[in-house]
């Protein structure tokens, strides 16, 4: 970890002809933990905008430097990186992580020292509003939010797949699962659909097959899987290791690191996704991240939001015309027809982008990878 924090500080100043100072922003990422394959490439794609900015001339003529801590996939560690970005290194914003729950957890403490906070893809709905729905003033997203997500699953099970009985395996420790799960359960129903079965797990577990038995026995003609990492491939294998062989729709939870685990029982799996790795517009980026990294980069959701969220922080204080994080919070929250990489960004009222559509993308076992299937805008 520190060998990463090293390279980072030394890569995104290094040769850059600006002013003695520099605008400070932090980020939070899961590096290690169960989402590190999330983290690691929201990590190197922040890295990667940073670069192209200061080699660009910087922002308000001075370059950016990134102060990022690993939260560990763990919310104490969150709140901890919370504090000391917003206390100790005095950061213009904060940009990461993507789960709803960190974000969840750090809230008060970015609305507390007044630093806003970009989420990359939490997509709970308190993220950005309160148990009683007001607005929290310093926290925004970039992604679409899990009742979106959850009408997309309902709307392709229902319409897409002709389902008409749907079984749910959720984790029940995850503000992300159960908001997805219940959006789902609330829109298939809408859609004529019914749920036969609905079975929780906690995140620590590795064995779901006394849930899935249960499923495999209630007759579902489709599963739903709204959870995230490594319990995600194992329960997808553990599936059809029992003999279920009913399609499988979950969220946006899908990564490629899941081949590793289930392999080629990721066939008849569909996925919510934000984005299509073959959209031409998308290339240029993904051919700068193997080149930067060396690796292929795998987790393409959380690279291209980290990578616009950097870059609409850019827009942001360009416009605010200053490095104040109150004034940045303006700006960000009159965001308006912004062109990123992967959408045109507006916020609405509640922080959240407008408009977005939904990927669907289908695995392929013959070429170990997830496809594009088709895009969907529920009614």
């Amino acid at each position: 970890m520190k060998k990463l924090m090293l390279a980072l500080c030394v890569v995104l100043m290094a040769g850059s002809a600006f002013a003695a100072d520099t605008i400070r922003i932090g980020e939070i990422a899961t590096v290690t933990g169960d989402f590190a394959a999330y983290g690691v490439a929201e990590v190197e794609s922040v890295r990667i905008a940073v670069e192209e900015i200061n080699a660009a001339g910087g922002v308000l003529g001075k370059p950016l430097e990134v102060v990022m801590y690993d939260c560990r996939t763990r919310q104490e560690d969150m709140v901890n990186a919370a504090r000391r970005l917003v206390e100790q290194d005095k950061v213009v914003a904060v940009i990461g992580p993507s789960g709803s729950g960190l974000c969840i957890a750090a809230a008060p403490i970015f609305n507390k020292g007044k630093v806003p906070h970009l989420g990359t893809l939490p997509t709970n709905p308190l993220v950005t509003v309160d148990e009683k729905g007001a607005v929290r003033p310093y926290n925004f997203r970039i992604c679409f939010l899990d009742p979106y997500q959850g009408r997309i699953m309902a709307w392709f099970a229902a319409k897409d797949m002709k389902s008409s009985k749907a079984a749910i395996l959720y984790d029940v420790s995850s503000d992300y699962s159960q908001g997805q799960r219940e959006f789902f359960i609330e829109s298939f129903k809408e859609f004529g659909g019914e749920i036969v079965a609905d079975e929780g797990f906690r995140g620590e577990d590795v064995d779901f097959r006394s849930q899935l038995t249960n499923i495999k026995d209630s007759g579902a003609d489709i599963l739903v899987f709204p959870f995230m990492g490594k319990a995600l491939p194992l329960a997808v294998k553990q599936a059809r290791e029992l003999g279920i062989n009913s399609v499988i729709v979950g969220g946006d939870g899908y990564g490629d690191f899941m081949w590793e685990i289930a392999g080629s029982a990721l066939g008849d799996t569909y996925w919510v996704s934000h984005v299509d790795r073959y959209d031409p517009t998308l290339l240029p980026f993904f051919d700068k991240y193997k080149e930067k990294t060396g690796t292929e980069c795998q987790e393409l959701m959380n690279a291209v939001m980290a990578y616009d969220c950097v870059y609409w922080l850019k827009d942001a204080i360009e416009r605010a015309q200053s490095t104040d994080p109150v004034k940045v919070r303006d700006a960000l929250e009159k965001t308006d027809n912004l062109k990123l990489l992967h959408c045109i960004l507006t916020m609405d009222e509640f922080h959240n982008p407008e408009g977005k559509d939904g990927v669907i993308l289908k695995c392929d076992p013959a070429q170990n990878k997830a496809l594009f299937f088709t895009k969907i805008r529920p009614e």
